[in-house]
């Protein structure tokens, strides 16, 4: 059963139930009607956008366990068809009965707590009198049609359902937030910076590290906060730089690059996490970013603000549970791999992914071995992942070429599956996820240079050189998105089986967080790992023989879980 719940123009909301009109509601009636509704049928919701209400109704104690995101699905569907823009309800509904697109500037989603231009019927592109609730049903309507149509329905019903769960799920971390303990925080960045400074000041420890910095290029002024005036630093003293890049850096023997790298990491902690980040973000002992679903092309989150998901390692252990509770972590190992293993069906990678290291045991696949050559400090393990990720990327430097060729004897249909889907991207056409995320046409600016007749050198090497690139992107895609898919798939099986009062608090590419309270750590363990057998299975058929490890923690703090 479906149920359009909406925010209408006027202030007011409105509930449409099946074979009936919609009901036009005050915001107690409809957070009241909506808490009924739940308990009662636990019916699956249709929102315009969750993240543009969901958050009121978690402000009042409301959760739903399941829902279709329009904008979402509108994403997904639009781009398997090829077609991008705007995918505003306003937008969608203009498509559905054939006007002219509203001007809606960009379709850009709402800050949590605004207003959002969808929902305002005066210039917002509605005609006159249709109201949100109205326009929802035509456009669930036109979707559910599209669904039956698509070349793989259950697929993308699985991949709308989980993106949709998804996003209910990221609205109730933002709500929740992860425990996070401000006091902890200060007291390190105290450590590491010295005492909190005006805005524009630097810290007592990088004031000291710029001091010997200058020291290091024998007293002259540098600013190491300006590269222009690092790399004219290092040029005085012989030593010509690209950029000052880390690792460009520690390639070169100078008394300033110890402090410059020191510099760096100090620098980035205090811009990125220092204490002005505490301050906007962390209330409460918790932290609340906002979480974008499918921010990424490829369908993994992005977060708007805060840097939700680069939390640096020295700040982990801020990252502690409430006395009593326990931080259930749960980690996939080397999850884009077992995906590409899975996606192609090579038999011979799925047995290699029996291994709780896949590096590991495809070291020993590809050399006997795991240990270094004689004679030579870097591990067959370490050779294993550099063609590994040579096969997802489409990296050729160094002695990349070659342990792609090795990878390719061992490994031919993995390595097939992903050259495939580089060739594919060389020629300007989409490639999709297991699920059906499709990637983005190239530009136009793509197609005239790679499509044109010109028969100058300089301009065929361009060419040559937008379609390899373009083919690493559409490569990776294949293999990413459908590592996206998975993790989706993952929190839509987890997060309503999850023993209350437990509760996801982080999300991050292939790693979640639960908090839960100590006695039920261990069954929300289990969970997690019976979870991820049913994820394999729904994703890639009953018959796939990949497995997909995940390294489960249950700690005080966050740093301890690795």
């Amino acid at each position: 059963m479906h149920i359009i719940a909406a925010r209408e123009s006027d202030g007011g909301y409105s509930l449409a139930e099946p074979g009936s009109p919609a009901a036009a509601l005050s915001a107690d009636e409809f957070v009241g009607r909506v808490r009924d509704l739940e308990a009662a049928h636990r019916p699956r919701w249709v929102f315009p956008a969750v993240d543009s209400l969901y958050p009121e109704l978690l402000a009042a104690g409301v959760r739903v366990e399941r829902c279709h995101d329009l904008a979402l699905a509108e994403g997904l569907l639009r781009a398997a068809g090829g077609e991008t823009g705007p995918k505003d309800l306003a937008t969608a509904y203009a498509r559905v009965r054939g006007l002219d697109p509203p001007p809606v500037p960009g379709g850009s989603r709402p800050e949590p707590g605004e207003q959002p231009a969808l929902f305002e019927t005066a210039g917002s592109g509605l005609p006159d009198g249709v109201g949100v609730a109205e326009a929802a049903a035509a456009v669930l309507a036109a979707q559910t049609e599209a669904l039956r149509s698509g070349p793989h329905p259950e697929r993308m019903r699985l991949l709308l359902a989980a993106e949709s769960a998804s996003a209910l799920a990221a609205g109730e971390m933002s709500h929740d937030g992860l425990p996070w303990r401000a006091g902890e925080h200060r007291a390190l960045l105290t450590g590491l910076l010295g005492p909190r400074v005006a805005a524009g000041q630097r810290p007592r420890a990088l004031a000291a590290l710029a001091g010997r910095i200058s020291t290091a290029f024998g007293g002259r002024q540098v600013n190491p906060d300006a590269p222009g005036s690092v790399l004219k630093a290092f040029a005085r003293d012989g030593v010509e730089l690209a950029s000052t890049r880390a690792w460009v850096l520690r390639e070169v023997d100078h008394p300033a690059v110890r402090p410059l790298l020191e510099y760096k990491e100090l620098a980035r902690l205090h811009s990125a996490h220092g204490w002005a980040w505490l301050d906007e973000w962390v209330h409460g002992d918790r932290f609340r970013p906002v979480y974008v679903v499918g921010g990424v092309v490829s369908g993994r989150w992005a977060s708007r603000g805060g840097a939700a998901l680069q939390i640096p390692r020295t700040l982990r252990v801020c990252v502690r549970a409430d006395p009593g509770w326990r931080l259930v972590v749960a980690d996939a190992a080397q999850l884009e791999p077992r995906v590409l293993a899975a996606l192609s069906g090579d038999r011979r990678l799925a047995e290699v992914s029996g291994s709780a290291d896949l590096y590991d045991s495809l070291a020993e696949a590809m050399f006997g071995t795991a240990a270094p050559p004689p004679g030579d400090g870097r591990s067959n393990r370490d050779r294993a992942k550099i063609g590994m990720l040579s096969a997802m990327y489409g990296g050729t430097a160094g002695e990349a070429a070659s342990l792609l060729a090795l990878l390719r004897r061992r490994f031919p249909d993995a390595v097939s599956y992903v050259e495939h889907a580089a060739q594919a991207g060389e020629r300007g056409e989409r490639v999709v996820s297991r699920l059906g995320r499709t990637s983005p046409d190239p530009s136009a600016d793509w197609r005239a240079l790679t499509g044109g007749a010109d028969e100058d050198a300089a301009v065929q090497g361009r060419a040559r050189q937008a379609a390899r690139g373009w083919g690493r992107f559409t490569r990776n895609f294949v293999v990413q998105a459908t590592a996206a898919d998975w993790t989706a798939v993952l929190l839509a099986t987890l997060r309503p089986r999850l023993p209350s009062p437990a509760h996801l608090v982080f999300f991050q590419h292939d790693e979640v967080i639960v908090h839960a309270p100590a006695e039920l750590a261990e069954q929300v363990a289990g969970l997690i790992e019976a979870a991820v057998a049913e994820v394999a299975a729904l994703v890639f058929g009953p018959a796939c023989p990949v497995r997909f490890p995940m390294h489960i923690a249950s700690v005080d703090r966050y740093a301890d879980a690795k």
